[in-house]
């Protein structure tokens, strides 16, 4: 694999990029959190291992960055901020993992190979499209057969959940969390009714019905049969 290593401190740095090279991955090292970040957006790194304290610009601010800007190459924080509340802000920032200094070597070694194991990170669909349906999340548009379709901004959560999910049942639980975010029921009729409410814009005013209740399960869209 070819990993970079951002680290400012010598001693260190040396350290990790001989005890990779020697276990057969290509690695290289930068100490300026900039610099890092101009690199690791352009160059096709496999892994990332990232101090938090770095000049230029810190670890957490790198990797958070580099997040935005969708590169999502696996970092691991290699750092001496041990605190619980720090290991969550790293993971938080967008790191795939978090080892404290002092460390052992071959932990690293084999949290990296864990990391550079992992399935690429495929890019989340901006565009959903069920038979003549299609919603535009960059836009926040939905159309069927051309024709547009205004909903609620709930409405419009409903309608991508049960999207990226085409063919599958989606239960009133899920539904609960996913777009009202509630880990309780209610034991009010929010979902149905704004089920209703999604059909009638999306299904009546058409030939064909794409969403379908499952009874006593949920509900699903997909196209027809």
């Amino acid at each position: 694999m070819r990993i970079l290593i951002i680290e400012d401190d010598r001693r260190t740095s040396e350290y990790v990029v001989k005890g990779l090279s020697e276990a057969g991955h290509l690695a290289e090292a930068l100490a300026d959190g900039r610099d890092a970040l101009v690199h690791a957006t352009h160059t096709p790194y496999d892994v990332l291992v990232v101090d938090r304290m770095l000049p230029g610009l810190d670890g957490l601010s790198l990797v958070r960055a580099l997040r935005a800007s969708g590169v999502q190459t696996p970092a691991i924080f290699l750092t001496s901020i041990g605190g619980v509340d720090d290991r969550v802000d790293g993971l938080e920032a967008g790191g795939d993992d978090y080892l404290v200094k002092p460390f052992a070597f071959s932990e690293l070694l084999a949290r990296v190979n864990a990391l550079g194991r992992r399935p690429a990170v495929q890019a989340e669909k901006t565009v959903l499209r069920v038979a003549d349906l299609e919603l535009d999340m960059a836009r926040r548009t939905v159309k069927r057969g051309g024709q547009k379709i205004d909903l609620q901004p709930r409405e419009f959560t409903l309608l991508e959940v049960l999207m990226r999910n085409e063919g599958r049942v989606v239960t009133r639980t899920m539904l609960l969390e996913r777009v009202w975010d509630f880990h309780f029921d209610p034991k009010t009729s929010v979902v149905e009714t704004h089920i209703s409410r999604l059909r009638a814009k999306i299904d009546k005013p058409f030939e064909v019905a794409l969403l379908h209740t499952v009874r006593s399960t949920g509900y699903s869209i997909h196209a027809p049969l």
